[in-house]
């Protein structure tokens, strides 16, 4: 299919009055159409992987465009370059966490840019950082625990940062590390513990949050 032919299927199954759904829940819907995701999704299982396609379709700046980017896309052949040059368009949590969760924690880069954004000043492209880790935990069945162990110093240096993108995939990272096995849950307590005694508003959200999810997992 052509990114024309594509534009045009979403654009048939948009939906307007889904956009101020969208608003409501802090979505940015300027470049939006307003398709479902079960609509996007299932779009993307007909297309298959193409590289080509979706470096084409990001170019179209339109949300469920590039969302469908990140779904037809092929993690073997994402550059660095090119997570870098995405993710600087990041404009809402949705498309950010899409993105992450769909692509880029599956490439070799995906720690390396997690530590790398996890610092970085603009509020979706430091969300970023943290959404591949918490992502990582969850896709990645084989990683080794030191390397979410690795992780805990970096969450719990940013645990200031009193923005809700930002709050909220810290502590997401967090406790998605712990819920993996026994060890890592005792050692995501010990750090929830350490960022509480952080003592700002967005450390104590943050460790409070993570200590009940992993108290129920």
């Amino acid at each position: 299919m052509f990114v024309t032919e594509i534009i045009q299927v979403l654009t048939n199954k948009s939906n307007p009055a889904n956009l101020e759904g969208m608003r409501r829940f802090g979505i940015d819907s300027s470049k939006a159409l307003g398709v479902p995701m079960p609509e996007v999704r299932k779009l993307a299982k007909s297309i298959k992987k193409d590289h080509v396609l979706a470096l084409e379709l990001w170019e179209t700046g339109i949300r469920e465009a590039q969302i469908l980017a990140s779904l037809i896309d092929d993690p073997k052949l994402v550059t660095s370059l090119q997570m870098d040059t995405w993710v600087k368009d990041f404009n809402s949590w949705d498309l950010c966490d899409q993105v992450c969760g769909n692509l880029f924690d599956r490439t070799p880069y995906a720690m390396e840019k997690a530590l790398l954004y996890s610092s970085n000043n603009e509020e979706f492209i430091k969300r970023a950082g943290f959404v591949l880790m918490a992502a990582f935990a969850v896709h990645n069945k084989k990683a080794d625990n030191e390397l979410f162990i690795g992780l805990l110093p970096v969450i719990e240096r940013e645990a200031w940062d009193d923005r809700n993108f930002v709050k909220k995939a810290v502590n997401w990272a967090l406790w998605q590390i712990g819920k993996r096995n026994p060890e890592l849950r005792l050692a995501a307590i010990a750090s929830a513990n350490r960022i509480l005694l952080q003592n700002t508003r967005a450390a104590r959200w943050i460790a409070a949050n993570a200590l009940r999810e992993l108290a129920a997992a």
